[in-house]
């Protein structure tokens, strides 16, 4: 007998706010895409992890998160392992912009991040730059984000969301891999969510450049064939720029496509410098491995 939907699969909830400021954060929709995980997996595995919205909605009792980028895993393990000392990373900095001016400060730890990239520098510049959007130069990997226009949240509200994230992802191990080396390492069983960076729209993006998406699914159609569920985000029905996205996804991979609306792109905002967005509108597919009926 099938199970129905509701039955098959959980109704997990995201964390109440952010950790991160993230381009392509998937805070907002993490209830609506995780709607279509299964309950019944062993391993939870996030090999793209980002902002960690996704990993820490499934909150799962076993579970991997991934990057390839350093600072961003440096980060995630200060979590973790010491969860106030990442908050004294926060503080050291945040705390400045009460006696300094923020766009000198901002600047300031910008340059010591470029100089030497790290976590503690990254975790404020993801709170402070513009939209949440980490971007590097391709010529020497400088970061090149200006500031935000905004407020990086005030000490204590930090402190309260580390509370709640370490909380979640109390049994995730996060390593500092790429995501090949993940896949590789999932076993029959497990559960893969990829949101790997967006063929059109993040190029300038970190990593982006070297991103192969049909390496990408070709990890996926391996992982499949060993009995290990992944599902995926990837560029919908949607304009980038004056391109039409139409993206190849090859046959007898995916056995389900979902479209979910993510809304105004912020990367578009910013690189049309605060101009409408009304034809931006950004529609994702989420597409699965498995069935969900």
């Amino acid at each position: 007998m099938q199970l129905s939907l509701d039955s098959k699969f959980a109704t997990y909830v995201p964390p109440k706010s952010q950790l991160l400021k993230w381009v392509g954060n998937k805070h907002r929709f993490a209830g609506e895409i995780t709607r279509y995980f299964p309950t019944d997996f062993n391993t939870f595995y996030e090999p793209f992890l980002g902002s960690g919205a996704i990993l820490a909605t499934v909150a799962p009792s076993k579970g991997i998160g991934s990057d390839v980028f350093k600072p961003l895993m440096d980060i995630w393990q200060k979590l973790k392992s010491d969860p106030n000392e990442l908050i004294e990373w926060y503080s050291a900095r945040r705390n400045r912009i009460e006696k300094e001016d923020k766009k000198i400060v901002y600047e300031d730890i910008k340059a010591s991040f470029n100089k030497n990239q790290n976590g503690a520098d990254f975790l404020f510049l993801t709170r402070s730059c513009y939209g949440g959007i980490i971007r590097f130069r391709k010529t020497d990997g400088y970061m090149s984000t200006p500031c935000g226009v905004h407020t990086p949240i005030p000490v204590h509200s930090f402190a309260k969301r580390v509370k709640e994230w370490n909380n979640r992802l109390k049994k995730v191990s996060f390593l500092n891999i790429d995501y090949k080396e993940a896949f590789e390492m999932a076993k029959e069983g497990d559960l893969i969510y990829c949101d790997p960076p967006y063929s059109h729209s993040q190029s300038i993006l970190y990593g982006a450049q070297d991103f192969s998406l049909i390496d990408l699914f070709e990890k996926i159609k391996e992982a499949k064939s060993r009995g290990v569920k992944v599902a995926l985000s990837i560029d919908g029905k949607k304009k980038s720029g004056n391109l039409i996205c139409d993206i190849p996804i090859p046959e007898n991979v995916f056995n389900e496509e979902i479209f979910i609306s993510v809304g105004r792109s912020m990367l578009r905002r910013f690189q049309m410098e605060g101009q409408t967005l009304e034809a931006e509108v950004v529609s994702d597919r989420l597409l699965l491995t498995y069935d969900i009926n």
